[in-house]
């Protein structure tokens, strides 16, 4: 069985910390896709929840001291709990007080995956990388290395998204080519995918490293393909039309597709 389908058979509860712009887009991304989102933001429950849930994911999108605290409460009950945490470092880099914040969660949660573009994952490590706003710009690092080296630093699975996506624990790394570029002109694009990363790695076996890595790599090409069915039936209708179209492909995506669409390579 795979993961898309243990997903779809086990809804796995999600514990979402996440941004004012992105929320409902998520909750219905999530539920599109068969898992079961929780929004819970409040100090006096986000431990509780966490605990509760199949897989939290924590995105700093939209920054603030409460949240900063809320989402290291969530984290830390997660810990103890043993539940999955995916950890989205939302513009890292962008300010001082978005690095110094992602470097605070990093300190106090022990994460599971790290999820963000080349740029947030770079500055995670303290290596530099040019930013604008949330998305990546220029830079002269080697984006596998970088994984690599963030995967090894930080012990958890790192998942770097752009025109390909790179997936690595540090031993072995995955390049997953599935995807299409209209996703960075929808808002949440991201935000969504790692709430995604969250339901497939909930299902995975947490005792077999190999096997969550295999989880992460198969949410990325579920979701590029996706993108790419959704496109393909929206063609010139505009990024409203493409949005709408992604949100029912999460759900109409089965997993005969994906074996016969995903584009996954060890590297």
């Amino acid at each position: 069985m795979t993961f898309l389908a243990k997903v779809q058979a086990q809804h796995p509860l999600i514990h979402n910390i996440t941004n004012m712009v992105v929320t409902n887009f998520t909750a219905n991304g999530l539920l599109a896709l068969g898992a079961s989102p929780f929004m819970a933001y409040a100090h006096e429950e986000v431990a509780d929840v966490a605990a509760m849930a199949n897989a939290v994911v924590l995105n700093m999108g939209t920054l603030d001291p409460y949240t900063v605290e809320s989402i290291q409460r969530a984290g830390r009950s997660a810990n103890q709990a043993g539940v999955s945490v995916v950890f989205d470092p939302v513009g890292a880099g962008a300010t001082s007080y978005r690095t110094q914040s992602a470097l605070q969660i990093i300190e106090h949660v022990q994460v599971d995956v790290l999820r963000g573009n080349i740029a947030e994952v770079a500055h995670v490590i303290g290596q530099p990388w040019e930013i604008k706003g949330v998305d990546a710009g220029t830079g002269e690092g080697n984006l596998i290395q970088i994984a690599e080296q963030a995967a090894t630093q930080l012990k958890c699975i790192v998942a770097i998204t752009g025109e390909k996506d790179v997936v690595t624990d540090g031993q072995s790394t995955y390049i997953i080519a599935n995807s299409h570029k209209i996703l960075t002109q929808v808002t949440g694009g991201g935000c969504l995918l790692s709430a995604v990363v969250g339901a497939f790695i909930a299902v995975a076996d947490p005792t077999q490293a190999q096997e969550r890595l295999q989880a992460v790599a198969e949410a990325l090409a579920f979701y590029g393909i996706a993108a790419e069915i959704a496109y393909e039936q929206t063609a010139g209708q505009g990024t409203g039309s493409f949005q709408v179209q992604f949100i029912n492909q999460l759900s109409l995506v089965t997993p005969e597709i994906v074996a016969t669409r995903a584009l996954i390579t060890l590297s």
